[in-house]
């Protein structure tokens, strides 16, 4: 029997994206389906959450993120421009956020056709791999979606004319990721039982071990 987990994810969290190559290798490995379901990062979720945030959170994230990409091997750099319009001297969080709205809305389409995780690897290795400056200039999002066998102008086309329609699918992520016991991403769910935090795949495929999951 094919089980099932939850991946909640941001696009702005380096954490989510380095997540991925581990998990697209357990799908590969094992008889599991992973459902993506993007959410909005902190910055967007919780208003002010980076003015009460202690100085050295961002900090420690930078350093921890670059070295754990090291270690495993992952391509990566910070998305340049950021994908939340934000001041990092006085981290006020501009209210548009054109690339994070866009960002998660696909990834909710996506979601709900049933093919997020292709389709938010290709587009956030496009932003986090660092092999293009300006990630959301040009046709780099368009040709990584391409790849993962989505037409852009098309998805852009169809959230554009039924944004609503997605900022649903994306609220009921968030009020289910919040459900599961966990704030942060990415956040794995199976069977209502939370793995926070990339570093945590081996425990879930240890979990999901001794409810059956079985190699292909």
């Amino acid at each position: 029997m094919t089980l099932s987990v939850d991946l909640f994810f941001s696009f702005r969290s380096p954490y989510s994206y380095l997540a991925l190559p581990k998990t697209l290798k357990l799908v590969e490995e094992y008889d599991l389906a992973v459902n993506l379901r993007p959410v909005y990062p902190l910055a967007v979720r919780v208003p002010g959450f980076f003015k009460k945030a202690n100085p050295q959170f961002a900090r420690y994230i930078v350093l921890d993120s670059s070295r754990v990409a090291q270690h495993e091997g992952i391509p990566f750099r910070f998305p340049r421009p950021d994908p939340i319009v934000q001041d990092m001297t006085t981290l006020e969080v501009a209210a548009e956020q054109p690339y994070i709205h866009r960002l998660t809305r696909l990834g909710a389409m996506a979601q709900l056709e049933g093919r997020s995780l292709p389709f938010t690897y290709a587009i956030a290795r496009t932003m986090w791999d660092g092999s293009v400056a300006g990630w959301n200039e040009g046709d780099h999002l368009a040709r990584a979606a391409e790849k993962a066998g989505f037409d852009l102008a098309a998805m852009d086309a169809a959230v554009s004319g039924d944004p609503d329609r997605y900022e649903q699918v994306i609220a009921g992520n968030e009020k289910d990721h919040a459900a599961s016991g966990h704030w942060g991403v990415p956040t794995f769910v199976f069977e209502k039982e939370p793995f926070f935090g990339q570093d945590r795949i081996d425990l879930l495929v240890w979990r999901m071990q001794s409810k059956g999951l079985k190699r292909r």
